[in-house]
């Protein structure tokens, strides 16, 4: 197992590095406003809430009021497409048992696409967060894998399972107007009840299938429920470091429009490469709420965005925010991100992206470098290769992953001087990107001050890990510490698990964790079952998902996490993740480029510390181009 080791004249943490942890943006756009509307369960809550009364002009104060402020941003900024796969389980890209992604943050803020299966599975993560315990299913129905969430209280009486498909954009009211329905009422009388015409002012203003209206086949049969199918990890976060930029493309082909760089299927849509959709309510929203005829075919109406991190170290001094390990002959570079690394495919096939020859998702910049190595477990195992010309694309081994470790064999004090470049191009969703307004548009900058650390969700990070137990058991202990001793501020855990059909709600399920290397544990996860109730079809899913997270004070710079059950039921991934405060920030530099009535246009505003709100002054008919990121000394 490879440990870092950092030499000793870093001293200690914090002493001599600068950087922005967790810079996010906000403007006041009133539909696709930014990161740092949407980050956390909490502000995501908030936002739902906002949008849904100004929209509806209905108060959230029930939770169909809550699930449906949900449905209508999660209609608003995620769309049905196809996205590539990560390593989950060592045997390849987009391969192995479950090789959905079933994190909620993951999908929703490195692709925004996903099919029926994949995004609601997601979804439970929210519902989990907004509800409460196992109060939202997927549910297999013909064709197509639906939604529903357990409503109480009210006309819902002790409790309803109640159909809330985002992917199909359908909810369905009783004829009378005063509920939602579920699947086991709505699939005997399918037909009239997702019928436009019948009773249109039960709808309260939602169309059924408001995408295409015949969807409405899709919920003629209830078959399948999936408990606890998906899960959420930490919040997305990002960590720029000194002489590292950050700029977010709304459109796809980067600057020259024409570089495209994607994680999904390649649709080849209108001279676009990548991912697309025709119908969605993405980048038309406003047309959702009171829609008499949904979504016309509109080639491109959604497709996906970039992030581009320009990394250029500082050999002289300002490169060490990024070391794990460092000697004589090596320097040890990490790279963490929130969204997926991306590829241009080396040909035009609809999974051109899992072929080798792909290019654009980490190239390398400078004088040449001779040999290099590159790690996309931790550093458990490397891939080798030389830097022999002033650049060198090294796509093939990082693409369609979240993290990396870049090792240079030299010493820093060789590398001054070479300029190196290291510019690693990711996927993201266009609904998170902020957006300028028309005339004078407020932008608000808030950093954490924190980043994270990650053993997963990939098997290949989890295992070198494992302390005690073994994978695929009911026992697993994981061990992780942050990068270069920084304070642990919080932890989240999650587990796959093999939990049988049907599910037992009696096997109780634990995670654990430790300070002091296992000397004691205490609760992060206490007694999660797989709660049963209400009407149910005949077939279940034989695996789930257990998770949680736990806040820290203090200086704990490792832990240990354990996954144990009661009921012999075995652990096939577990993940451990931490979130750890980073060192006295930079200011941070914001710069919009967008187009208007006026022509295209720039602007960049320095903070003076790590919460600041500003204006923009803008023209009319604005086009958000790009926004960028980039600590300041």
């Amino acid at each position: 197992m490879f440990r870092t080791a950092l030499s000793t004249f870093l001293l200690s943490w914090g002493l001599l590095w600068a950087d922005v942890g967790d810079p996010q943006i906000a403007t006041d756009h009133p539909w696709y406003s930014g990161e740092l509307s949407c980050s956390t369960f909490e502000r995501l809550f908030a936002t739902q809430a906002r949008l849904y009364e100004r929209i509806t002009g209905r108060v959230v104060k029930t939770d169909e009021d809550r699930v449906l402020a949900s449905w209508l941003w999660r209609n608003t900024h995620y769309w049905h497409g196809e996205e590539g796969g990560q390593d989950l389980w060592g045997v390849g890209l987009g391969k192995g048992p479950d090789p959905k992604e079933r994190e909620y943050w993951t999908g929703l803020f490195a692709h925004g696409f996903a099919l029926c299966g994949t995004t609601h599975s997601q979804w439970v993560a929210e519902m989990e967060a907004l509800l409460g315990h196992s109060r939202g299913r997927s549910v297999g129905t013909k064709g197509h894998n639906s939604f529903e969430v357990f409503l109480k209280g009210g006309e819902y009486g002790t409790g309803r399972w109640v159909l809330l498909d985002h992917d199909l954009s359908t909810v369905i009211f009783t004829p009378d107007g005063k509920r939602l329905m579920g699947l086991s009422e709505i699939a005997p009388n399918w037909k009239q009840l997702t019928d436009r015409n019948f009773k249109p002012q039960r709808q309260q203003g939602w169309l059924p299938c408001g995408l295409y209206a015949d969807d409405a086949s899709s919920f003629s049969a209830f078959a399948v429920a999936e408990y606890l199918s998906g899960y959420s990890g930490p919040p997305p976060m990002v960590h720029l470091r000194r002489g590292e930029t950050l700029r977010r493309y709304l459109a796809p082909g980067l600057e020259d429009g024409k570089t495209f760089v994607f994680w999904g299927r390649n649709y080849r849509t209108g001279n676009i490469l990548g991912p697309e959709r025709s119908r969605t309510w993405v980048n038309q929203p406003e047309k959702m709420y009171q829609s008499k005829n949904g979504t016309p075919h509109i080639d491109g109406q959604a497709r996906y965005a970039n992030a581009v991190y320009v990394y250029k170290p500082d050999f002289r001094g300002d490169y060490r925010e990024a070391v794990v390990s460092e000697d004589e002959k090596q320097v040890t570079l990490e790279f963490t991100t929130p969204y997926i690394i991306a590829a241009t495919p080396a040909n035009d096939q609809p999974w051109g992206i899992y072929d080798a020859g792909a290019k654009n998702g980490l190239v390398l910049r400078g004088e040449p470098l001779g040999k290099i190595s590159l790690s996309v477990n931790r550093g458990h195992s490397w891939t080798h290769t030389e830097m022999k010309e002033k650049s060198l694309d090294l796509t093939d081994v990082v693409k369609g992953h979240r993290q990396y470790w870049l090792r240079i064999h030299q010493p820093a004090k060789k590398l001054e001087g070479k300029d190196l470049t290291i510019t690693t191009v990711c996927q993201c969703n266009v609904a998170i990107i902020p957006r300028l307004t028309d005339g004078e548009c407020r932008v608000k900058l808030e950093a954490g001050q924190q980043a994270q650390v990650n053993a997963g969700p990939n098997l290949p990070q989890i295992l070198p890990h494992v302390v005690a137990g073994k994978i695929d058991s009911p026992n697993v202990t994981l061990e992780l510490s942050t990068p270069r001793g920084e304070p642990i501020r919080e932890i989240y855990a999650s587990a796959h698990v093999r939990s049988s059909s049907p599910p037992d709600p009696k096997i109780l399920y634990q995670i654990e964790y430790s300070k002091d290397g296992g000397k004691s544990w205490q609760p992060l996860v206490k007694d999660w079952n797989i709660l049963r109730q209400g009407d149910e079809p005949k077939d279940f899913w034989s695996q789930s998902f257990c998770w949680g997270s736990v806040k820290l004070q203090g200086e704990t710079k490792s832990v240990q996490v354990r996954f144990k059950n009661n009921g012999g039921k075995a652990y096939i991934r577990p993940e451990l993740h931490l979130v750890y405060q980073t060192s006295p920030p930079d200011r941070t530099k914001v710069t919009f480029c967008w187009t208007d009535d006026r022509g295209q246009h720039t602007h960049s505003h320095i903070s003076k510390g790590v919460k600041e709100e500003w204006t923009i002054p803008t023209g009319k008919n604005v086009q958000t181009r790009w926004v960028e990121l980039e600590p300041i000394k």
